[in-house]
């Protein structure tokens, strides 16, 4: 089956499963290091398209095994708790994952970095028109002129982060705002 690609059921809006998801090795860690390694670059990836397809932003480890992102019922595998561990491991040594607590039962999972968030909303100010000029962080996650943009809909604390990375770029300046949620925060791009 290396050249199928299987669209997830109910829901996945258009996500493709890879070749490897119903490949019954990739479940076990493989104990031979080059494999190993292909294998967690595999589940890396996997990792961070299906987040990135589902717009979802949180892990949470107890319901990991059981996901289907874990989990192929097709094949009746599921990636052990170690394998899982390791995923994260090597995805938080990426920097695409960030643990909630220190229990380690919730990350935040990144399929782009605030930067690269902050070069996709800059490049957008600088095309639209918005250089030198101030917007809420509202606007830049509900409005009008930003609903065909993949950062639409962000989460708030990824788009904050990527306007503190385009700041330390002095591409942008972060104007705090008076709300509890920091929505009306503002943004002056720099041309």
């Amino acid at each position: 089956m290396t050249s199928s690609l299987r669209s997830l059921s109910g829901g996945g809006g258009g996500f493709t499963w890879p070749w490897q998801y119903y490949f019954p090795p990739f479940f076990t860690v493989q104990v031979n290091s080059d494999t190993r390694a292909k294998q967690l670059e595999a589940w890396c990836r996997l990792v961070l398209d299906y987040h990135r397809a589902h717009k979802s932003y949180v892990l949470d480890i107890s319901e990991a095994q059981s996901s289907q992102l874990f989990s192929n019922q097709d094949i009746n595998r599921r990636l052990p708790p170690e394998g899982i561990d390791l995923v994260l491991k090597t995805l938080e040594s990426r920097g695409n994952v960030e643990w909630q607590n220190s229990e380690k039962s919730r990350c935040l999972v990144m399929w782009r970095s605030p930067r690269e968030w902050g070069e996709l909303i800059y490049k957008w100010a600088q095309a639209s028109g918005h250089g030198n000029s101030v917007c809420t962080l509202y606007e830049l996650h509900s409005g009008e002129d930003t609903t065909e943009e993949e950062f639409c809909g962000i989460e708030l604390w990824v788009l904050q982060r990527s306007i503190q990375a385009l700041a330390r770029e002095g591409k942008a300046e972060l104007i705090p705002g008076d709300s509890a949620d920091g929505s009306d925060a503002g943004v002056k791009f720099f041309s």
